[in-house]
């Protein structure tokens, strides 16, 4: 009887978070019966209403598994969970009705509407991602983020060989980012989405998709996908883009990851960008050495105070803004002083792009230009600004647009990793990894009076943000000296 109880559960939840109606329950319970293979209900069932949702999930799979109905694989699972959840929620474009309705009204109360509806049709998997460590640090440069991703479990040996087999069998959808996404099933390797929904929006004459990540590393963690498959790419009409989204969505930020390796994001096959209602410490950053744009003079410009080099354009004309930015991206491009490893070019290969971020802000347009260089050396193969082999054990992924914006998303092996650096800390019988002895030994120097069982927690969470501190100045184009400061100036003056 269990299984009815759940499934009963799943009913009432689904009806109290409005993604039916009362009318709809009976259709419903005949769908996931059909799933489940069951021909039948008791007469009268109760569900304990204290479940929530992924508690309720987790019995149902369980019961699936038990009953031989799907395989006990991590990707089985989630695709059987996506399709019972698909129950629940209306078709794309019911969604695209709903949203556009409550957006006439506000913009904000579209989005909360749609960012309810992913968590609730557990798109947004909310008891995975309250498994994450999150916390604030501050630094000369402000609070920093400080997120230690265990919201994906780990997969066992099984699935992973299966993976590796089924990886050629299919080029549908064309990548994780496609159109095709939407409602798909998923396979072996790549992840369920029936429940998975898109907006559609328009962004400078385009058609273009507006989405929440599953996994959200920050309040309303969106992305907005191109409609078409097409390569990242940074030019004037990504700029047009980004402000024309916050225009529809002032309550949101917006940016893309650079457009070249290195650099760039994890997937750059796919034109994307990211988004959110959340002040990341870069947009608090203050002004640090304001200048005039000769051809924008009614551009407000600065170099930020950020560990990266950031230029922060404000202003009230939409298409003068555009310009400007392109003009600045066009200039960088082109841009080389190798005093401080800048090189535009090798040979036909480019090394200069820009990381942008738009926002409004007192009424104003604000865009962040980070300028980006990817070029690589013998001393510094993974990239002159790349994280350096100093801090590769705590990340050596490329450093895309969250981590820019001062949000690190370190790797879930650093949760057992620190603990042993806490126990070599504290004197205690240890399996510290080398690749953190030397790390753990500076710490050790540096607190010796201070390290007790009370405090260690604390100086562990504060060093490891330096370390992430570290990170952004070693992918900082211009260092915080001040032969990097009269460098970055020296390329301000030809703006």
């Amino acid at each position: 009887m269990e299984i009815y109880s759940s499934i009963q559960g799943l009913l009432h939840l689904a009806i109290t978070n409005e993604l039916i109606q009362p009318e709809d329950e009976m259709y419903c319970r005949n769908q996931i019966l059909s799933l489940l293979s069951l021909d039948s209900y008791p007469e009268s069932m109760s569900s304990n209403s204290k479940n929530n949702l992924a508690d309720i999930l987790d019995k149902i799979i369980d019961y699936a598994t038990r009953k031989g109905i799907i395989n006990d694989l991590f990707d089985e699972k989630e695709i059987f969970s996506s399709k019972i959840m698909n129950v629940f929620i209306p078709r794309p474009s019911d969604v695209n009705k709903t949203f556009y309705q409550k957006y006439n009204h506000n913009p904000k109360t579209a989005t909360d509407y749609f960012y309810q509806l992913s968590q609730n049709s557990n798109y947004i998997q909310v008891n995975r991602i309250s498994k994450n460590i999150n916390y604030q640090a501050p630094t000369f440069y402000g609070n920093l983020d400080i997120t230690i991703n265990l919201s994906k479990p780990e997969k066992d040996p099984k699935q992973i060989e299966l993976e590796r087999r089924m990886s050629a069998t299919s080029n549908y959808p064309t990548c994780l980012l496609c159109l095709e996404n939407e409602g798909y099933m998923g396979r072996v390797g790549h992840p369920a989405r029936s429940n998975h929904r898109m907006v559609r929006i328009v962004l400078a004459k385009e058609d273009w998709l507006f989405q929440y990540s599953p996994y959200v590393y920050y309040n309303e963690h969106c992305i907005l996908l191109s409609k078409i498959h097409c390569d990242m790419k940074i030019d004037q009409t990504t700029f047009a883009r980004l402000l024309d989204f916050v225009e529809k969505f002032p309550h949101y930020f917006i940016g893309s990851n650079a457009d070249l390796p290195i650099v760039g994001g994890s997937i750059l096959s796919h034109d994307h960008y990211q988004g959110g209602n959340y002040d990341f410490a870069m947009a608090k950053a203050e002004d640090e050495y304001v200048f005039k744009m000769s051809k924008y003079p009614l551009m407000k410009a600065s170099i930020i105070k950020w560990p990266m080099s950031v230029i922060r354009l404000r202003g009230n004309n939409k298409d003068e803004l555009i310009h400007a930015s392109n003009y600045i991206l066009e200039t960088w491009m082109n841009y080389s002083d190798e005093s401080v490893d800048i090189k535009a070019y090798t040979e036909d290969t480019r090394h200069n792009t820009i990381t942008p971020i738009a926002r409004m802000k007192n009424g104003e347009y604000e865009m962040d230009l980070v300028l980006r260089n990817n070029r690589t050396t013998i001393e510094y193969p993974m990239g002159i600004f790349h994280p350096h082999e100093d801090v590769h054990h705590i990340k050596k992924e490329n450093i895309g647009l969250i981590e820019v914006m001062g949000l690190a998303v370190l790797p879930a092996r650093l949760d057992k990793e620190l603990t042993e650096v806490k126990k070599f800390l504290l004197e205690e019988v240890n399996e510290i990894e080398t690749y953190h002895l030397s790390w753990a030994e500076e710490i050790k120097l540096q607190y010796k009076s201070e390290l007790t069982s009370d405090s260690v927690n604390d100086i562990i969470k504060n060093e490891l943000a330096k370390k992430f501190l570290k990170v952004l100045e070693d992918a900082g184009v211009y260092k915080r000296t001040a032969f990097g400061r009269e460098a970055f100036r020296r390329f301000t003056s030809l703006l």
